[in-house]
């Protein structure tokens, strides 16, 4: 008896039956395992007689199962006792294996994928408005009793948020404000109206600029602290422990950071606008020859403050939302890192739009008032 695995096709007396001999196991049962496959396939009312099967292992049978289809019935099969009880071995295995799951059509998935974004957009606008009422209602419990104020978290918020930021604030908006010079002395040089240049300045600076930029950056820097303090609370139980001592997380956490950036965001833009002007000031000197003098007359005269003023009634509203925002999403942290990460990145990303979205609803409001 040939010790490779060897099978032949159905003769006359036996049609439909292939007749396997040999030891099928090991290596060379890869590639006669194919052959019989592709050759036993094709014909679905064929049987296979193993009783000339020398010895056989999983391979083996794996090989005689697969020949034999997706789902192989085991009556089409004729072998010795110990063959046939390995490939009832074999069988069930394969028969407790997770099956493979086909996925949806491109239609389906892209279907499938709108509805999640609808419903997590559904979900996140509920979750928003839910904490913006407890913030509503804490702030009003905190109003009516102002000894509930946690004044030293204020003051220290306040310090970070406010004090801290100032270098960063003045340094950007100053060459943002060179930078609206320089594009505006360029493009006004065109038409021979070089001197207009203080009037795009003084208005861009102090209506758009000043706030935008100073809200951007508190979004990337007090947003992103917010969650990432408040988140690693939630990580070590904190907030868990705050609760069960009987304080509110949102009076002693949230509301101390709100209240700090209610406070120094109008001095950040404040300071904002006076460094933007400074830049455009300085580029009107060095290439026009403008004087500090003739550009602060010119401000007065031709701007006036009531683009300052403008800026400064967006102010409360993006501090409210920059500051909200990172502590949402600081208690919607998990117990892993990876949620702090995804959280604190959500923070900044979301106060950033929430800073545009809420600029061009007072351009639109301010537009409709002729302001």
């Amino acid at each position: 008896m040939s010790l490779t695995p060897v099978f032949s096709a159905p003769d006359t007396e036996q049609a439909g039956e292939y007749r396997l001999a040999g030891d099928w196991c090991g290596a060379p049962v890869q590639e006669i395992g194919d052959s019989l496959i592709h050759t036993v396939r094709g014909d679905p009312a064929s049987t296979l007689d193993l009783t000339e099967v020398r010895r056989m292992d999983i391979a083996g049978a794996w090989a005689v199962l697969r020949a034999l289809g997706a789902e192989p019935e085991l009556k089409r099969i004729r072998a010795r006792p110990e063959h046939m009880r390995l490939l009832e071995m074999v069988a069930r295995a394969d028969a407790s294996r997770p099956k493979r799951r086909t996925g949806p059509g491109p239609i389906r998935a892209f279907l499938e994928r709108v509805g999640r974004g609808v419903i997590s957009v559904a979900d996140e606008t509920y979750g928003t408005l839910a904490f913006a009422g407890q913030l509503m209602v804490v702030t009003g419990r905190t109003l009516m009793d102002p000894r509930r104020i946690r004044w030293a978290s204020c003051v220290s918020m306040a310090e970070r948020a406010g004090l801290d930021a100032l270098p960063i604030v003045i340094v950007t908006t100053f060459f943002i404000g060179a930078v609206v010079g320089l594009l505006g002395v360029n493009t006004l040089r065109q038409f021979g109206a070089e001197v207009f240049a203080v009037e795009l300045i003084g208005i861009a600076v102090t209506r758009e600029f000043g706030i935008v930029i100073t809200a951007v950056l508190l979004a990337g820097r007090s947003a992103s602290a917010f969650a990432a303090e408040i988140g690693s609370m939630k990580m070590t139980q904190e907030v868990d422990a705050m609760r069960v001592l009987g304080v509110d997380p949102f009076e002693a956490l949230v509301f101390p950071r709100v209240a700090a950036l209610l406070l120094t965001i109008p001095l950040l833009t404040f300071a904002a606008t006076v460094a933007g002007l400074m830049g455009g000031a300085l580029v009107t000197w060095s290439m026009l020859g403008l004087g500090p003098t003739f550009f602060m007359n010119r401000m007065v005269e031709n701007v006036g403050d009531n683009h300052f003023w403008i800026a400064l009634s967006k102010a409360p509203v993006m501090a409210i939302a920059i500051a909200g925002i990172g502590c949402r999403q600081g208690m919607l942290v998990k117990g892993d890192v990876l949620s702090l990460g995804k959280r604190v990145t959500a923070a900044v990303v979301q106060a950033i739009f929430a800073i545009i979205l809420i600029d061009a609803i007072f351009a639109l409001i301010y537009m409709e008032l002729d302001l």
